[in-house]
C-alpha cells in the first residue's frame, strides 16, 4: 500500500498554530503609536512571525520600520524612532500618584510639541503659513515635515521593504479628488514619500508630492487598513489589529473629556464597526456554504447554485483585536504628546495587551486549527493604574 501524502507542517509561535498568513494592522494616533511598537516587540518575543503589515499615518511609520528591517532589527530600529521623536522631553525627575498633576504634566508636554515641534518628524515653519505665497508648500501647514524623510531613510532598508518577504500597505487621501487609495509593495514601489504621504495629517503637516498628484493622511477617510487586507486576503489568515482609540467609554465631565471622545469616536467607532460588519457577512457567507452542501445533487450543479458558492467562498479569518485604552490623566492631547515618560507607558502598555492575549489564546488556537472566522477582545476593559 502507498505511503499517505505527509500533510505541511503548520507554522507556530510559542503559543499557538499560525496560518498561512499573519498581519498586522495598525491604526493612525499620532505619538499613541509607541504602543504598537510595544505590541510588535512582544509578537516578536513570541515567535509570531509577520507577512503582512499594513498601516495609516504613525501606523505607516511602524508598519514602514517593521518591512524594511530584518526580524532581529525591527525592534532596534522602532525603539531608535521612538527615542528620537521623545528626545526633546524626556522623563522628569519624580512620579506623582496625582492624576490632576500628571495630567497637567500631560498637557504641558503636548503644548511645548506645539511650539517646538518634533525632533525627526516635524519642525515650525519659519514663515507662518498665512504669510507664505498662496500655492506654495510653505502656505499649506503649520510645520514643515522635511526631518521624517530623513529619519526614514536612516531607519528603513528601502531595497528589503519592496523585495523583501513582508508585504506593506500604507494608505492615503488624493488632495484634488477626496479618494483613498493604498500604496502596496505588490503593486509599486514604496519610499519615505508614501509613507509621509499616509501621515500628512492637515493643516499641521503638508500634503506630499507622489507621480504628481498631492495626498493627505488617510485617517482622514478611513483610520484602519483592515479592509484592504481583507478584500486582499488569498490564504487562512490570522490579523492583530492594533487600535490607538477606544470604541468605547464613559460619559465625558470635562472639555478635555469632549475633544478626546470626539477623536475616539471619529477614528475607532468606524474601525469597529468595519470589523463587526465585515465577520458578519463571512458569517453569512459561511451559513450559505453550508446549506449549498446540504443540496440534493440535482440543484448542486444548477447556474443559481454555482453563483451562490462563488459569493460563498470565504477564507477563514483569526481577527485579533488589541486596542490601547488610555490612563485617567491622558485628554484630548494624547494623540501629539510626544514625551519620553508617556511613551515608555505606551509601549509598556502594548507588551502588556499582547501578553494577557497569548496568555488566553487558547480561543484563538481552536479557530485556527479548526478553519473559522470569529473575532477576539481578550484584554482587560479598564484603564491603566
Amino acid at each position: 500500500m502507498a505511503d499517505a501524502e505527509p500533510q505541511p507542517q503548520r507554522r507556530a509561535s510559542r503559543v499557538m498554530p499560525l496560518p498561512e498568513c499573519v498581519a498586522l494592522v495598525l491604526q493612525g494616533g499620532g505619538a499613541l503609536g509607541s504602543y504598537q511598537a510595544g505590541v510588535i516587540e512582544a509578537l516578536a518575543e513570541q515567535d509570531v512571525a509577520i507577512d503582512w503589515v499594513a498601516g495609516i499615518s504613525i501606523g505607516a511609520i511602524n508598519a514602514a520600520i517593521v518591512a524594511g528591517n530584518p526580524p532581529a532589527l525591527r525592534v532596534e530600529r522602532l525603539r531608535a524612532f521612538w527615542d528620537r521623536v521623545t528626545s526633546a522631553l524626556p522623563s522628569l525627575p519624580f512620579d506623582t500618584p496625582n492624576d490632576h498633576v500628571r495630567e497637567f504634566l500631560h498637557e504641558w508636554a503636548a503644548g511645548a510639541v506645539l511650539v517646538q515641534g518634533v525632533p525627526g518628524f516635524f519642525r515650525p515653519r519659519v514663515v507662518p503659513p498665512m504669510l507664505a505665497p498662496p500655492g506654495s508648500c510653505d502656505a499649506l501647514s503649520f510645520y514643515d515635515s522635511a526631518p521624517l524623510a530623513d529619519t526614514l531613510n536612516e531607519l528603513v532598508d528601502w531595497d528589503l521593504l519592496n523585495d523583501g518577504p513582508v508585504r506593506l500597505s500604507v494608505g492615503a487621501v488624493e488632495v484634488e479628488s477626496g479618494n483613498f487609495h493604498y500604496f502596496d509593495t505588490t503593486k509599486c514601489r514604496i519610499d519615505a514619500r508614501h509613507i509621509m504621504a499616509s501621515g500628512a495629517l492637515p493643516p499641521g503637516l503638508p500634503p506630499v508630492e507622489i507621480d504628481g498628484k498631492w495626498y493627505w493622511d488617510g485617517g482622514l477617510v478611513s483610520n484602519t487598513p483592515l479592509v484592504h487586507v481583507l478584500d486582499h486576503q488569498d490564504r487562512p489568515m490570522l490579523v492583530f489589529q492594533v487600535d490607538l482609540f477606544s470604541a468605547t467609554s464613559e460619559r465625558p465631565r470635562t472639555m478635555s473629556d469632549v475633544i478626546n471622545r470626539r477623536k475616539e469616536i471619529t477614528y475607532s467607532s468606524r474601525t469597529r464597526q468595519i470589523s463587526s460588519d465585515r465577520l458578519k457577512l463571512r458569517q453569512e457567507r459561511e451559513a450559505i456554504a453550508k446549506l449549498l452542501a446540504k443540496l440534493p445533487p440535482e440543484y448542486c450543479d444548477s447556474d443559481e447554485a454555482r453563483r451562490l458558492r462563488e459569493l460563498s467562498n470565504e477564507l477563514p479569518l483569526s481577527l485579533v483585536h488589541l486596542i490601547h485604552r488610555p490612563n485617567d490623566w491622558e485628554g484630548g492631547s494624547r494623540d501629539f504628546e510626544f514625551s519620553a515618560r508617556t511613551m515608555r507607558e505606551h509601549w509598556t502598555a502594548g507588551r502588556a495587551a499582547v501578553a494577557e492575549t497569548m496568555a488566553r489564546s487558547k480561543v484563538i488556537a481552536e479557530n485556527i486549527v479548526d478553519g473559522r472566522t470569529a473575532a477576539f477582545d481578550l484584554t482587560t476593559r479598564r484603564n491603566a493604574a
